[in-house]
C-alpha cells in the first residue's frame, strides 16, 4: 500500500513508517520545508496546501502531527499551539480526502485524554467525554476535524493513545533516573487510573488499523489492564530495584502543572474494547508487562 504520512519525524512516525516500510509498504512524508528526496512532499497545514493529487492516490493517509504536550502548561500561545497544530492538520487532510473520486483511509491520531476523569469508572470506546480540561477539549475538536472524510465515505479511525512508553522518550525516559535514584513519587493519593501501552503494541495497533480494510471508528490505544498511578509507580521502582516511598500533594501538582494537572490527578480506566473485538493481540497486557518491553 502508498501511505502518507504527516508528523513521519516525530517518536511514533520514525517506528511507524520504519515498520510499515519493512513490510513492504511505500511511505511518503509530508514535511514542511522543502522536499528532499522522493518519498517527501512539502506541505503547509497553516496555508491550506497539500499536494491534493498526492492525497487522493494514496491508499491511506496518517496524521500524527501536533506539537508537543510536554511543554508550559502556564502559556496561553502554548496551549493554542497543541490545539490549532492538531486541528488545523487533521481537517486539511480530511478536506483533501473528502476531495478524491476515491477517497483513502483516514489514521487519525488523537489522545485518550478525550474522555475525562471519570473515577474508577471502566472506559471503552461507547463511553461519554466529560469536562473542559485542555486536552480533553483538544482531543473533542481534533476528532471532529476528521468529519470530512467521513462524511466523503472514507474508512477513519481514530487513534484514542495512551501515553506511550519507552526508555528513549517522555514521558518514561525523564522517570528512569529520578526512580533510579529512589526518588519515585506517587501523584495525588495514587487511585487514579493511568493508561499506558508499550510501543510496540502501539506500532502494531496502528499497522494493524492501517492494513485492516474493514474496520474504522475510534479505538483506545492502551494496555487491556489499567494501573492506578499508585500501581505504576510501585511498578517502576521494582523493575529499577527500588523503593517508592515519596507523594505528591494534589494541592501543590494543581498549581505547579496548571493546565495539565487533570491529566496527572484525572481518572481515566480504559479499555481497548475496539481492537480487542477487531482482533488485534496485545504483547503486553498489563503495565509490568509494558514496562518490561519499555525498558528492554
Amino acid at each position: 500500500m502508498h501511505v502518507v504520512m504527516a508528523g513521519a519525524s516525530g517518536f511514533l512516525g520514525t517506528h511507524l513508517t520504519a515498520h510499515l516500510r519493512a513490510h513492504g509498504h511505500t511511505v511518503t512524508h509530508l514535511v514542511r520545508r522543502g522536499s528532499t528526496s522522493p518519498n517527501e512532499s512539502a506541505w503547509d497545514p497553516y496555508a491550506g496546501q497539500v499536494d491534493r493529487d498526492l492525497v487522493a492516490s494514496s491508499d491511506v493517509v496518517v496524521n500524527l502531527a501536533g506539537v508537543n504536550v510536554a511543554g508550559n502548561p502556564h502559556s496561553r500561545s502554548w496551549a493554542s499551539r497543541v490545539m490549532s497544530s492538531r486541528v488545523v492538520t487533521t481537517a486539511l487532510l480530511a478536506e483533501a480526502i473528502a476531495e478524491a473520486d476515491r477517497p483513502p483511509a483516514y489514521i487519525a491520531g488523537n489522545g485518550i485524554s478525550f474522555y475525562g476523569d471519570h473515577g474508577d469508572a471502566p472506559l471503552t470506546e461507547e463511553s461519554e467525554s466529560r469536562g473542559d480540561a485542555l486536552l480533553t477539549r483538544v482531543t473533542r475538536e481534533w476528532q471532529a476535524a476528521t468529519e470530512p472524510a467521513r462524511a466523503a465515505g472514507a474508512r477513519v479511525c481514530v487513534l484514542r493513545t495512551a501515553p506511550v512508553l519507552d526508555r528513549s522518550t517522555a514521558p518514561l525516559k525523564p522517570m528512569i533516573p529520578l526512580f533510579s535514584a529512589g526518588l519515585g513519587t506517587r501523584m495525588g493519593d495514587g487511585r487514579q487510573y493511568f493508561p499506558v501501552i508499550s510501543l510496540r503494541d502501539w506500532v502494531g495497533a496502528a499497522a494493524f488499523l492501517l492494513e485492516s480494510r474493514d474496520v474504522a471508528g475510534v479505538f483506545n490505544l492502551c494496555c487491556p489492564t489499567t494501573p492506578t498511578n499508585a500501581e505504576y509507580t510501585e511498578a517502576l521502582a521494582s523493575v529499577l530495584g527500588r523503593k517508592a516511598f515519596l507523594a505528591a500533594p494534589a494541592p501543590v501538582l494543581r498549581v505547579a502543572a496548571g493546565r495539565m494537572a487533570p491529566e496527572i490527578l484525572g481518572s481515566l480506566n480504559a479499555r481497548p474494547a475496539a481492537l480487542e473485538r477487531a482482533g488485534f493481540d496485545f504483547q503486553d497486557q498489563d503495565v509490568h508487562e509494558v514496562l518490561a518491553a519499555a525498558l528492554a
